[in-house]
């Protein structure tokens, strides 16, 4: 288990899944840059967050898209933080992911990257995230940073958990090993409730 300084309970709110959420306390919540689309009915996803006070760190390179040729995935990135009810924003549009911004990203020397995006849309239809599940061990990830590099990522585990199941710790953590992971909604479709029962999670490590 990767150990990191800061307890972190998330909240995904996905359309039709929720975004997974991770507040550095006291950080007050902080828009999505750029005009986003506008947002339909969605889905809920949640995923609580709790922590501590983080350490200092280095701000990282923003990652700006992210590509899994496997699945045809091509989606632009934005940074996102932290909503006023302490969940993570997301883009409404299910073709834009959202990295989030108070913890690690590709160009860190420690801890893990954390991308994600709604599976769907009452008003899109399914996004590019929903192809994740369909991942096999090994296949090739894509993050392009701002300053144009692109980092390359292998597949570890594709898996799908329950959200009160989220190792939230070990997703959000700072420190340890150099990892990403992407995040959408999965499992069953509560149609009064709209949300889903569990998050895809998508764990790759960095090809040195």
């Amino acid at each position: 288990m990767i150990r990191t300084t800061a307890l972190v309970g998330l909240v995904l709110l996905l359309s039709g899944c929720a975004a997974p959420t991770v507040a550095p306390a006291p950080v007050p919540p902080v828009s999505s840059p750029g005009p986003v689309a506008p947002a339909p009915a969605t889905t809920r996803n949640d995923i609580p967050i709790r922590t501590t006070e983080p350490r200092a760190m280095e701000a990282p390179v923003p990652p700006v898209r992210v590509r899994v040729p496997g699945v045809e995935v091509d989606v632009e990135v934005i940074p996102v933080g932290v909503r006023a009810d302490s969940f993570m924003e997301l883009p409404d549009y299910v073709g834009t992911a959202g990295w989030y911004r108070y913890g690690s990203g590709p160009t860190s020397d420690e801890g893990t990257t954390v991308i994600a995006a709604h599976v769907d849309s009452l008003e899109w239809g399914l996004g590019p995230f929903a192809r994740l599940r369909d991942l096999p061990f090994g296949a090739e990830v894509l993050v392009t940073t701002q300053d144009g590099v692109e980092h390359r990522y292998l597949v570890e585990s594709v898996v799908n958990l329950r959200k009160e199941e989220l190792p939230v710790g070990e997703i959000f953590a700072r420190t340890g090993p150099e990892r990403l992971v992407l995040i959408t909604c999965g499992g069953r479709f509560d149609r009064e409730a709209l949300r889903y029962s569990d998050n895809v999670l998508v764990t790759a490590v960095p090809v040195q």
